[in-house]
C-alpha cells in the first residue's frame, strides 16, 4: 500500500433481531417478544441496545407473521432511527433467516460483503460488551457463536420403554457449553451455507452456526465469551427473572464529550429542582446554572417549598413557567430517612415519610406533565441501593424508595408517546447532610460525593434514556470498567446493597 492509500473501508454491520416466536411456551396470546417488561416491550428493550451500540450501522426485524405493524407502531413510538426494516418471517428459524439473507444481499455491490449479527427478540438483557466482542472477531473469523460455561452437569438419556428417561452418558463438563446470541456471520459465508444446505432434503437445524458447522466444516466458527445476564425468555418463569433483572441491571449514562457540549444542550433550558436546598439537589442546580440553564432550586429551608404540599409544587412550577415559558427538567431530590422499629414508629413519623418520600413525588410528576409535554422534557427520581432489599429498621425508607423505581417504568411507559422521559437515579451511600444526619460522620472516603451524583444526573437529564435506574458509584481504581461485564457489575451492586441504605 503506498503512502497516500487509504486504508480499505469496515464493513458494515447489521443487527437482525429474529422475532418470530408465537409465545406459546410462555402461555401468551400475544408473542412473548411483545410481553411488556419493565416498562417497555421485551423487543423495544432489544432494539435499544442495538440502537445505542457503537459498532452496529443498521437494524432489520424478523416478526412474526400478523404482528409486523406492531413492531412498525414501536419502532416509531420509540425513535429507534437504526431500524431500517421490519420484515415478515417464516414459519421456521431455518425460513426466517433465509429471508434476512435475502433482505441483506438486496443493494450490494458485486464482491461486497457486510457482517451480520443474528440475535434473539427474546434475549433483552443482552450487553454491548459482548456485540463489540462479536463484532471485533469478524475482523479475523468469518464465523463467531456466542457461549457460557455450564454449571449443571448435563447428562445424556435415552427412554426405555414405558418406564421413563435412563443416562446413558455423562459429557465432562469443562468442555460444554451453553449457546447464546447474537451469532455473527460475514454475509458471504451464511449465505453459502445455507445455499449447500438447500440441497440437503433433511435440512433442519435450530440455529445457525450449526449451519455452518455441518455444511461448511472449513469454516472455524471463534466463541466469544457471554455472561449469565444474556438469557432468554422462554417459559413463564424468565418473564418473572427478567424483569427483575431489569430492575437490578446498572444503566450508564452517556457523558458529554466536553464543557461546550453541557454548555450547548442547557442554554436556554429551564430546570426545576425540588430539593434543591443542599446535598445532591443542590450540586445539580449549581452545575446547571454554571452552563448556562435558568434554575429554580426549590426546598424547605431555602424558599420554604414543601414538596409534601401540592400548592407549593404547582407554584413552584407555574412560577418557573411564568417567568421563563418553558420547563424542561424537573428533579426531586427531597426525602427524609427515619431509622426505627415500625412497631415503635408513631403514626406522624409514617405519615411523613409516606407524604414526602412516595405522595409528593406522585404530586410532582402530576404536576409536572403538562409543561413537560411542552418541551419533551424528562422527569427524574432518585431512589435507594436499599430498594432491592428491605432491611429491618429501614422499612418506610426502603419500602418507599423501592415505589420511585416502580413509578419511574409506569411513568416512562405512559408517557412515551408524548415523548416525556423518566428515570431514576440510583447512588449508592452519598455524602449528604440526610445521611449524616441519620448516621453521623462516617470515614472519609466511605461514602460517594454529592457533585460525582450530580455530575450523573446532569449527564441522564441530557440523554435520550427513558424508563431507566441509573446506578451511581465509586469507581474501583485497580479495575477498569470495561474489564468486568454488566452482569458482574450489577451483581456486584446487588451484593453491596445488603450493606448500604
Amino acid at each position: 500500500m503506498s503512502a497516500t492509500s487509504a486504508p480499505p473501508a469496515k464493513p458494515r454491520t447489521t443487527a437482525v433481531v429474529l422475532a418470530g416466536g408465537t409465545g406459546q411456551r410462555v402461555g401468551l396470546s400475544i408473542p412473548k417478544q411483545l410481553l411488556k417488561i419493565a416498562g417497555k416491550s421485551v423487543i423495544e428493550h432489544t432494539l435499544w441496545i442495538f440502537e445505542q451500540s457503537d459498532v452496529i450501522d443498521d437494524v432489520i426485524v424478523l416478526m412474526a407473521p400478523g404482528y409486523v405493524p406492531d413492531v412498525e407502531k414501536i419502532v416509531a413510538k420509540a425513535g429507534l432511527t437504526k431500524v431500517t426494516r421490519v420484515i415478515e418471517g417464516g414459519a421456521t428459524r431455518n425460513e426466517t433467516t433465509e429471508r434476512a439473507i435475502a433482505a441483506l444481499g438486496e443493494g450490494l455491490a458485486p464482491g461486497e460483503d457486510r457482517n451480520v449479527l443474528f440475535h434473539d427478540a427474546v434475549r433483552p438483557l443482552l450487553s454491548r460488551r459482548v456485540i463489540a466482542d462479536c463484532v471485533d472477531a469478524l475482523g479475523r473469523y468469518q464465523a463467531v457463536d456466542v457461549a457460557i460455561p455450564s454449571a449443571d452437569t448435563i447428562i445424556v438419556t435415552r427412554t426405555h420403554g414405558g418406564d421413563g428417561e435412563f443416562i446413558t452418558d455423562v459429557p465432562d463438563r469443562s468442555r460444554l457449553r451453553r449457546g447464546q446470541t447474537p451469532q455473527a456471520f460475514k454475509l458471504s459465508t451464511i449465505r453459502r451455507a445455507y445455499e449447500v444446505a438447500a440441497g440437503d432434503p433433511n435440512f433442519q437445524a435450530t440455529d445457525d452456526c450449526s449451519v455452518v458447522l455441518k455444511y461448511l466444516p472449513d469454516v472455524p466458527i471463534y466463541v466469544v465469551a457471554g455472561d449469565e445476564y444474556n438469557m432468554k425468555v422462554t417459559q413463564p418463569v424468565d418473564v418473572f427473572i427478567a424483569d427483575k433483572l431489569f430492575q437490578l441491571a446498572s444503566t450508564a449514562a452517556p457523558q458529554q464529550v466536553s464543557e461546550d457540549a453541557y454548555r450547548e444542550l442547557l442554554a436556554d433550558k429551564t430546570l426545576v429542582v425540588f430539593g434543591g436546598s443542599y446535598g445532591i439537589g443542590a450540586d445539580i442546580a449549581q452545575l446547571a446554572e454554571g452552563y448556562g440553564a435558568k434554575v429554580y432550586a426549590l426546598g424547605r429551608s431555602t424558599t420554604g417549598t414543601h414538596v409534601e404540599n401540592p400548592e407549593h409544587v404547582d407554584d413552584a412550577l407555574s412560577r418557573a413557567y411564568g417567568e421563563t415559558g418553558r420547563i424542561d427538567y424537573v428533579i426531586n431530590t427531597a426525602g427524609v430517612l427515619r431509622i426505627g422499629k415500625l412497631a415503635e414508629t408513631d403514626n406522624t413519623t409514617i405519615q411523613e415519610a409516606l407524604n414526602v418520600n412516595y405522595l409528593a413525588p406522585v404530586q410532582i410528576a402530576r404536576a409536572s406533565y403538562k409543561y413537560l409535554v411542552e418541551t419533551k422534557g424528562q422527569l427524574l427520581l432518585y431512589t435507594s441501593s436499599s430498594y432491592t432489599r428491605g432491611r429491618a429498621e429501614y422499612s418506610l425508607y426502603s419500602s418507599t424508595k423501592a415505589a420511585m423505581v416502580n413509578l419511574t417504568q409506569a411513568l416512562s411507559d405512559e408517557w412515551a408517546g408524548e415523548g416525556i422521559r423518566v428515570n431514576c437515579v440510583n447512588p449508592e451511600r452519598t455524602a449528604t447532610p440526610m445521611r449524616t444526619k441519620a448516621f453521623g460522620a462516617e470515614p472519609e472516603g466511605s461514602l460517594l460525593s454529592s457533585e460525582a451524583v450530580a455530575r450523573t444526573s446532569l449527564d441522564v437529564l441530557l440523554s435520550e434514556l427513558t424508563g431507566h435506574v441509573i446506578d451511581v458509584r465509586q469507581q474501583d481504581p485497580t479495575r477498569g470498567a470495561s474489564e468486568a461485564s454488566d452482569f458482574e457489575h450489577a451483581l456486584a451492586a446487588v451484593l453491596d446493597r445488603q450493606e448500604d441504605v
